[in-house]
């Protein structure tokens, strides 16, 4: 007997387990799920790539082939809700996996799909929904679906719906939802306002963590680079070069910016795609599943992929801009170093992105290795060296410590023009110095 049946799990639901690899609980599962079995609400924190979907995914699903009546037209009941679309799929294909055979059915709802498609499948009834807030808020204003019999709530990734403003959302679909439920809440961080979300939506949960906030995988090697914003791109292509049969995910903020950057890489003859905000779903799930496969082997991405995506081939993560909330970061480089592999996360800071580095360090309690370059306000300083009469931090058109070599003197030669800052590099296999001392 295995962990998984002395949890008291059925037999036909470990059986799948195993056929699908499953056989030793993870830590965040061990914990969670006899507790969720027993039918208390559970507020669980752990990093991502713990395996949450299973902590709440099996308890949910057990409970639900216990009680083996269909549930009727429209109703729902068991709801998942998830911040992103890429998550909200692969947590219904993971559980679509689990009840195989079975006659339990699960749905998917998200964005960027026909909404009159899904809500043809919502009406004969669905054993357990999984949905992202705006789509399920569409189909509940058509009265497609309904939730006055749903008997188990799931929020994943609580903070990152926060982060991306599904506060109201959740507010009014929890006034939808019976009083007496059984509700899951799953987090990689607990702030302020994570605290109010769980007292308002859970009731005496047993509290489940099983790393700290900020922590990341033990075999993520991390380095930043301190670099002019204008020679990312080169500096980017220059690591890439080095690891051109390896999977690269590449972190920017805006639509436009990484889908401007995806085509530099073509041009500049990568096999390389895209996912953003202005991607519909199809070219969105086209995308991950021929960087799945390695078709394509640099995938440009917006913090839409920041969070649960398992592929756990990927070897190097570069966080090209630096994220404005600094546990999107944690997320970002939690997309590596999966299924005990090793992985590296880079990170280039500009001048402007100084502050976005200290609150992920602060966050972190770490400082980052140094690649290359000395931090921003170290040029600052009044016994700083000049160059080329410029300011220390070369004004609008100045370099940054990155620009040495020819590359550094592209443009240059030009009178009255500021040049580059030399990037320094730490030679003899030597580290910079730690980010920490200005950040």
């Amino acid at each position: 007997m295995n962990e998984f049946e002395m949890m008291g799990l059925p037999a036909s639901l470990v059986k799948r387990l195993k056929e699908t690899g499953i056989t030793e609980p993870t830590p965040i599962q061990s914990r969670a799920i006899p507790h969720a079995l027993d039918g208390k609400d559970v507020m669980g924190l752990a990093q991502t790539g713990t395996g949450k979907t299973a902590a709440f995914g099996l308890p949910l699903l057990a409970q639900l082939m216990a009680d083996p009546k269909r549930p009727m037209e429209k109703h729902v009941h068991g709801l998942i809700l998830a911040p992103t679309r890429e998550l909200a799929k692969q947590i219904a294909d993971t559980l679509a996996a689990l009840v195989k055979g079975t006659p339990m059915k699960v749905n998917l709802v998200v964005g960027g799909q026909s909404i009159s498609a899904q809500a043809g499948r919502l009406l004969r009834g669905t054993d357990i929904l999984v949905a992202t807030p705006g789509r399920l808020l569409d189909l509940l204003d058509r009265r497609a679906v309904r939730l006055d019999a749903t008997r188990f709530l799931v929020l994943d990734e609580a903070d990152q719906m926060l982060d991306l403003g599904f506060i109201h959302a959740l507010r009014r679909i929890a006034g939808l939802l019976p009083a007496q439920r059984q509700t899951m809440l799953f987090s990689a961080t607990m702030n302020k306002q994570m605290s109010e979300i769980a007292a308002a939506y859970l009731n005496n949960p047993m509290r489940v963590e099983v790393s700290p906030a900020g922590k990341v995988a033990d075999k993520v090697t991390q380095a930043v680079h301190f670099i002019a914003k204008a020679e990312k791109t080169a500096l980017l292509i220059e690591l890439l070069d080095k690891h051109r049969d390896e999977l690269a995910l590449v972190f920017g903020r805006t639509k436009h910016g990484c889908e401007k950057l995806m085509k530099t890489l073509e041009k500049a003859g990568y096999a390389a795609g895209s996912i953003h905000g202005n991607k519909s779903q199809g070219q969105r799930d086209r995308a991950l599943e021929a960087f799945r496969s390695g078709k394509i082997r640099v995938l440009v991405a917006t913090d839409v992929a920041a969070r649960g995506l398992d592929i756990p081939d990927v070897k190097h993560v570069y966080n090209y801009e630096l994220p404005n909330v600094p546990e999107n970061y944690v997320h970002r480089i939690g997309r590596t170093a999966r299924a005990g592999k090793d992985g590296a996360a880079i990170a280039f800071c500009a001048p402007d992105e100084m502050s976005e580095l200290r609150d992920i360090q602060k966050v972190m309690k770490i400082s980052i290795p140094v690649a290359s370059g000395r931090p921003w306000e170290a040029l600052d300083a009044p016994d700083a060296p000049k160059s080329g009469g410029g300011r220390g931090r070369g004004g609008p058109r100045g370099g940054g410590p990155r620009g040495g070599g020819a590359r550094g003197a592209e443009g240059g030669g030009k009178p009255g023009t500021t040049q580059p800052r030399q990037r320094r590099r730490s030679g003899g296999g030597k580290r910079g110095p730690s980010a920490s001392q200005a950040a």
